[in-house]
């Protein structure tokens, strides 16, 4: 039964009137009552539509996901310059799919809905106060991910929390080496100001939200996985060099 339930989970009927139905309730948030700035779009259309690995910073649990799903799909219908009219949502690219926690994926229903829009559930590496636990790569967790680079376009979050600057996951590190997708970084900012943590509700409107495709990365496979996480960490802004420069801009603007 449940590999039934599965199966129908990916259909593209399935996924497709779940990304209709989020991306109707949650465009006014991101592009109307918010200002949503895409910077790089045009690196999205030169990609082939499977083994593509988007390393994110994270902001908050759901916001940003679905900010990416409607970037996807607008590129999709052939957008360049930003979301217009949403009218990419009658026909979506469904071939996406987001790693999350099972502890975020089940809390709720809203959350139980999104699982139905291309999670990868794994189990969580870091607690809520950023301390690592203590746990082994699961096997199944990375052939979860490995199976979906097979036809999607795959978004993680390195850090598995939506703390600034704090430390990456080696399991990015190693699908990384292992699997050798195309790995394109990003950068976001503004989804914290305008959003609460879960993403869901408004904490402040007409916010600048920010989303930066950069060229993919030029990875040498044989480097080792803490070489590519650093790799991968500065390229998502969120190594120490970029904590230090956060601080001093901050200090520079309160000097003024």
């Amino acid at each position: 039964m449940s590999t039934f339930t599965d199966k129908l989970k990916e259909t593209k009927l399935v996924k497709g009137s779940i990304y209709a139905i989020v991306g109707l309730l949650s465009y006014p948030g991101i592009a109307l009552i918010n200002k949503l700035q895409i910077n790089g779009m045009e690196n999205l259309h030169k990609l082939p539509k499977k083994n593509v690995l988007f390393v994110s910073n994270h902001q908050t649990y759901f916001a940003d996901v679905i900010t990416f799903i409607h970037i996807f799909c607008a590129v999709s219908c052939g957008k360049k310059k930003g979301l217009g009219i949403p009218y990419y949502l009658l026909w979506p690219f469904t071939r996406i799919k987001y790693v999350a926690a099972e502890e975020t994926m089940k809390s709720s229903f809203i959350s139980r809905l999104f699982m139905m829009a291309g999670a990868i559930t794994v189990k969580r590496t870091w607690r809520e106060d950023c301390t690592e636990v203590r746990r082994n790569l699961d096997p199944s967790d990375t052939r979860k991910i490995e199976r979906a680079l097979e036809n999607n376009w795959v978004i993680t979050f390195p850090q598995g929390t939506t703390k600034p600057f704090a430390p990456g996951r080696k399991g990015t590190a190693f699908i990384i080496k292992h699997f050798q997708p195309i790995v394109v970084p990003v950068v976001i900012s503004g989804f914290w100001r305008a959003f609460n943590k879960k993403g869901l509700k408004f904490k402040k409107k007409g916010t600048l939200l920010s989303v930066t495709f950069k060229e993919p990365m030029h990875i040498d496979y044989n480097d080792t996985t803490e070489q590519i996480l650093t790799q991968v960490m500065d390229a998502i802004e969120q190594s120490k060099e970029h904590m230090h420069k956060g601080r001093h801009h901050s200090m520079t603007a309160l000097d003024k």
